[in-house]
């Protein structure tokens, strides 16, 4: 059985996470690349992924292009991580937004990094629709950074 997080692009997509994390870890990768790292609800080890924070009107967000993945739940049951980006890092919780407040923060997502994740969102592009936004709210989940 596949990790859910490796459930699409296998090995790839595990070597992949790695080297951008890396980059991220370094300051390397663009701005917005941060390297997520959340204790294991179960086994308590640190797991680390990259993720985009999405900046928006003053607020601050990441969100799960592929859905519920291990780190989504691991953020579940302890709401706080560590974001990294070069020397930067800074724990935070992450309060999980409700569906209807997602839409018009995953068309921004998509705008930005569409091209890094089209294979993930079930061909929901930017230019998708209000109704199909809507639909698919419930598939991706959107948490807000709030300070620790």
């Amino acid at each position: 059985m596949s990790h859910p997080d490796q459930s699409r692009g296998g090995r790839l997509l595990t070597l992949s996470n790695a080297a951008v994390g890396g980059l991220a870890r370094l300051g390397a990768a663009p701005r917005a690349c941060h390297e997520l790292t959340v204790p294991g609800r179960v086994s308590g080890r640190v797991a680390a992924r990259p993720v985009n924070v999405l900046d928006s009107d003053g607020r601050r967000f990441v969100m799960s292009p592929r859905g519920t993945t291990q780190w989504v739940q691991n953020v579940r049951a302890g709401g706080a991580v560590t974001l990294r980006h070069g020397r930067h890092s800074e724990t935070v919780r992450l309060v999980e937004l409700a569906d209807d407040a997602k839409p018009d923060l995953l068309r921004e997502y998509l705008r930005r990094w569409g091209w890094q994740v089209s294979a993930f969102v079930n061909g929901l592009t930017a230019d998708s629709s209000d109704a199909d936004f809507h639909a698919a709210a419930a598939r991706f989940p959107v948490f807000e950074i709030a300070t620790a």
